[in-house]
């Protein structure tokens, strides 16, 4: 069993970039959709998950994440991710695109969504206060009101959008992409997407500082007011986290997958992954593609 992908329905949402759907339509549509919920699958688009009762466990690359009534789960682009059903909590599943992002940043102060998964400190699930969780529950409502309005304003969707955002950012666990400029945080999303699109022929943190006009020790510092990491610790980290993906999506070959991935040969590769992991590749294969 290899993992899907899951591209956002432009079908269904009549071309708009965003939409909010109730965990209940997808318990009741589960038989019908092309892949299923509960298993890990690969999202090109955002989601924000709100768990409004009940209680369970997200799988979020690999790793369990446990959630109770009030949280908020994140789910960056490309990650693989997977559903609890087991307990039926309620709740509201935010979809967004890249391209619903970037229009939002081009009409209103929204803080740059760059990736935090690569961080030390990740926490996708999250509970905010009382306070806080009454005032986004009422802005995700307005969304979803808007959003089923016959004349829908996409300019209202972002601005309740972009408001939800702010205040659920500022109650994020290490939000540590507020100690940098804005220069400082365009940088890094350059880096980040050099590095995914290049970490299989390099891992070598010089040659992406030269790529986006920076030097080894400027994106050193960088990477460590963002992630807590130094640059070659995130490379590492990424090419971890996409040989963990290509294992269980493809279901590749150890030998296969070092050469995609760039290595010398298969046992260098699991030389480096064990590094990491503390596990050889084919045992992590196993552990996902048997479930």
């Amino acid at each position: 069993m290899n993992i899907p992908e899951v591209g956002f329905n432009h079908n269904k949402t009549a071309n708009r970039e965003i939409e909010v759907i109730d965990l209940e339509e997808i318990y009741q549509r589960k038989e019908s959709l092309n892949h299923t919920p509960t298993l890990p699958h690969r999202v090109n688009f955002y989601l924000l998950i709100h768990i409004e009762e009940g209680e369970g466990e997200h799988l979020i690359d690999f790793v369990s994440h446990p959630y109770q009534s009030g949280a908020f789960i994140t789910i960056q682009k490309n990650q693989v991710h997977a559903f609890d059903f087991s307990h039926k909590p309620k709740g509201k599943v935010l979809l967004f695109t890249q391209t619903f992002i970037d229009q939002a940043l081009a009409n209103m102060r929204l803080p740059e969504f760059s990736p935090v998964h690569l961080g030390d400190t990740y926490q996708p699930v999250f509970v905010p206060t009382p306070e806080v969780l009454s005032s986004t529950q009422q802005l995700l409502a307005e969304i979803v009101k808007e959003l089923r309005h016959p004349e829908s304003n996409s300019l209202i969707v972002m601005f309740l959008f972009s408001s939800l955002s702010l205040m659920l950012r500022r109650v994020m666990p290490e939000n540590h992409h507020d100690r940098l400029s804005k220069d400082q945080l365009g940088k890094f999303s350059r880096f980040v997407e050099l590095l995914e699109q290049n970490f299989h022929r390099t891992r070598d943190a010089t040659h992406y500082a030269d790529k986006i006009h920076s030097t080894y020790k400027t994106l050193n510092l960088i990477c460590k007011l963002a992630t807590n990491q130094t640059a070659k610790q995130l490379i590492d980290a990424y090419t971890i986290l996409e040989a963990k993906r290509r294992l269980v999506l493809d279901g590749l070959p150890t030998q296969q997958l070092a050469y995609e991935l760039g290595f010398e040969d298969a046992s260098n590769f699991v030389k480096y992954f064990k590094k990491h992991t503390l596990i050889t590749p084919s045992r992590f294969q196993k552990q996902f593609i048997l479930k």
